[in-house]
């Protein structure tokens, strides 16, 4: 049984594939999350084991002969002694212990300014989202899907719950998730306050601070429970922000042909939610301790054909949230399910996530990238264990 708002481990932990790939120029160059393209980074986890140190006994006998040494010598006849055995080694610090799989990195929370806010600036507003419900809503687990289209929500709901469209295989050495980013430079505050500069565009080509950030720590928490992730770093979006979804269905189709044992792919992006006076909103929700960005899975519907297997990717969808809203209540907001295309049709895996929002810090949408893996995780290995 799950806790709610606390992970629980169902997976076993075995890292067998973490590399970050990307696509230019029709060749396969390496380019890591948290890098400069052209890079790799690999994110791999095991268990370091070190065996406990040998501990001996005290040097007792050697300070007992040394004293009688120092004795005045008595003239007496000689005696038949037994030899001395042999000193035990001194005693030895205990070994430091190993980190185990369960030692994750560190996520430092960002800088915090609580200074007024200057002249020209706009707020940033805090602000929860909760699943939605009524008219317009269909109830998914403990999620909902905000229906967009002209779908009835008996037709939804028959879809929801049911069992995934595809199969991933646990500690896989072949890649079974692909993660991507058709707009990558899209990018976050870097100090937690509550205005910002309107001036700032949120964009940002350092694949330190931007999407692939994000990405790179969903792959590790992935790879670390068992399921070989790949990420693609390369900017779809610069220098041309237009054409970036005919670029990266060329990418995702690459992959695709190079490993055919992809079951899933996973566009990460980040929203842009902000009032008509210039507020940015910040969807926010703390777990554990500590402040995460909201999330919301987005979901297209077929158009004349364009998606024809989108009830499949529906399913994924609630399921998914389903379980992050069971695990982590409050990181989900309700599924976005929409006449939107977003290269849905090349996977019975494939949706849109966005990662918080222009408001949020890099430092949240992190750790929401953490929270959504092992949710991720969770649901995949309980399927392969049906």
């Amino acid at each position: 049984m799950y806790k709610r708002g606390q992970w629980a481990r169902r997976w076993m932990p075995a890292a067998v594939c973490a590399v970050t790939l990307a696509v230019a120029g029709g060749m396969l160059v390496t380019a890591p999350g948290g890098q400069s393209a052209g890079q790799t980074t690999a994110y791999l986890s095991g268990l370091l084991c070190a065996p406990d140190a040998t501990l001996g006994a005290a040097r007792q006998m050697v300070d007992d002969r040394i004293a009688r040494e120092k004795e005045p010598q008595q003239q007496t006849a000689p005696v038949q002694t037994q030899p001395e055995p042999d000193p035990q080694p001194e005693e030895e610090p205990p070994a430091e212990p190993a980190p185990t799989e369960d030692q994750e990195p560190a996520i430092a929370p960002a800088p915090v300014d609580d200074s007024p806010m200057p002249e020209g600036m706009v707020p940033v507003e805090e602000t929860f989202y909760g699943q939605g419900s009524g008219n317009g809503y269909v109830q998914s687990g403990a999620g909902s899907i905000r229906n967009c289209t002209e779908l009835s929500a008996q037709e939804i709901q028959a879809e929801m719950m049911q069992p995934l469209p595809f199969s991933v295989e646990l500690n896989s050495t072949e890649p079974q998730v692909l993660i991507m980013h058709t707009h990558a430079t899209e990018s976050y505050e870097t100090v937690d306050r509550s205005w910002c500069d309107p001036a700032y565009s949120a964009r940002n080509t350092d694949t330190s601070q931007n999407m692939v950030a994000v990405g790179a720590e969903m792959a590790r928490t992935l790879n670390a429970a068992g399921i070989c992730t790949i990420q693609d770093a390369t900017l779809h979006d610069y220098p041309s922000y237009n054409g970036s979804y005919e670029k990266s269905n060329a990418t995702v189709r690459s992959y695709l042909e190079q490993y055919p044992s992809i079951k899933v792919v996973l566009d990460v992006h980040r929203d842009a939610i902000q009032r008509e006076d210039g507020t940015r909103v910040k969807p926010v929700v703390e777990i554990d301790g500590q402040k995460a960005a909201q999330v919301m899975i987005i979901c297209g519907a077929d158009l004349n054909g364009n998606l024809p297997n989108f009830k499949q990717n529906l399913r994924f969808a609630s399921r998914w949230q389903d379980e992050m809203e069971t695990l982590f209540p409050g990181l989900a907001r309700p599924v976005l399910f929409d006449y939107r295309y977003y290269n849905q049709d090349l996977t019975t895996g494939s949706l849109l996530i966005e990662m918080g929002g222009h408001g949020n810090t890099l430092q949240e949408a992190i750790y929401s990238a953490r929270l959504v893996g092992k949710a991720l995780a969770a649901l995949f290995t309980a399927e392969a264990a049906q």
